[in-house]
């Protein structure tokens, strides 16, 4: 008589809190390293304007300053992912769900990480428990991402459009525009703007708001939209798909990256125990916020030049 093997718990089943640490730790060293390339290039940006040519050295690396606007960019940054991530965590703990701490993930990407997340540990019961966790990480975040702004773009430089090679142009969210013009003063035409790397941080702050409450799968925005819409969000999910590939041939290639991980995770929310349970009014006005959020700091072309189109026509010449 052969007996059934219990199920194999999943990795997440335990809680791992030294794998937390070692994380965190991982990723305050990769976005404080990668933090060095962008301060030197704020420090040093007049130098770069007059000499394109100009390389940074060893000496360059240990400058003070670098060292502590790097220093002072990780720490913005990973604020801002954890508040993100926390407003899950914390959420989930007020309705007595079962979560992980946040997971890091340290990586030498432009940014230095390639952000975080938690495990929930228990099903999610109601539509009002399945809007609340998912809205209260990008709201968290979007806060935290907001006085970066404000601080580093009061610190950014206007400089003479920057050549050669290894030169990057970013994307401008509508926010980080009406703040820009707020705080800084007047821009010569022509010019470029050098962004502080605590701004920088700001940006990428933005940047993965706007990524979250995209309304596909099981994103944060997936969760707001199951919330509000139920079962209708597959069909919004695979809409976002084929936006992503055609942002991908007009914007940026990166895009067919988000495409690839929502087709691989799947475009179906799972369902929740109480389905027809109606959402609040609060909610419903609360998703009409998120909405306006993802508008003002939604990039199209978070890195300029890297369109499909762009590279058709780098391989035309």
């Amino acid at each position: 008589m052969n007996e059934e093997k219990p199920p194999r718990p999943s990795f997440f089943a335990k809680n791992r809190t030294w794998l937390n640490i070692v994380l965190f730790i991982a990723t305050v060293l990769s976005t404080f390293f990668v933090g060095l390339g962008w301060s030197v290039s704020y420090i040093y940006s007049d130098v770069l304007a007059a000499n394109p040519s100009f390389t940074p050295g060893a000496e360059t690396m240990r400058d003070p300053r670098v060292l502590w606007l790097s220093a002072f960019y990780a720490v913005a940054l990973l604020l801002i992912l954890l508040a993100h991530e926390m407003g899950h965590y914390l959420t989930c703990r007020r309705y007595g769900l079962d979560a992980t701490l946040p997971f890091f993930i340290p990586a030498p990407t432009l940014i230095g990480t390639l952000g975080a997340f938690i495990k929930i540990r228990a099903p999610i019961r109601s539509k009002r428990q399945l809007f609340d966790i998912g809205a209260a990480g990008p709201l968290a975040g979007f806060i935290l991402a907001l006085p970066a702004l404000f601080y580093g773009l009061s610190m950014s430089k206007a400089t003479p459009p920057l050549t050669g090679e290894g030169v990057m142009s970013f994307g401008e969210p509508l926010l980080l525009t009406f703040i820009g013009r707020l705080v800084l003063p007047t821009i010569p035409p022509g010019y470029d703007i050098i962004l502080h790397p605590v701004a920088f941080a700001g940006w990428v702050g933005l940047l993965v708001t706007a990524l979250n409450l995209f309304p596909a799968g099981q994103l944060d925005g997936g969760h707001v939209a199951y919330a509000v819409f139920g079962r209708r969000t597959r069909t919004i999910s695979r809409l976002v798909v084929v936006v992503f590939v055609v942002f991908a041939v007009f914007f940026w290639l990166g895009w067919l990256i988000w495409a690839f991980v929502i087709g691989i995770l799947g475009t179906k929310h799972p369902p929740i125990w109480d389905e027809f349970q109606p959402l609040p009014l609060g909610r419903k006005i609360l998703a009409v916020a998120l909405l306006l959020i993802f508008i003002l700091s939604f990039i199209p072309d978070p890195v300029k030049g890297f369109s499909g189109l762009d590279m058709i026509r780098q391989w035309l010449g």
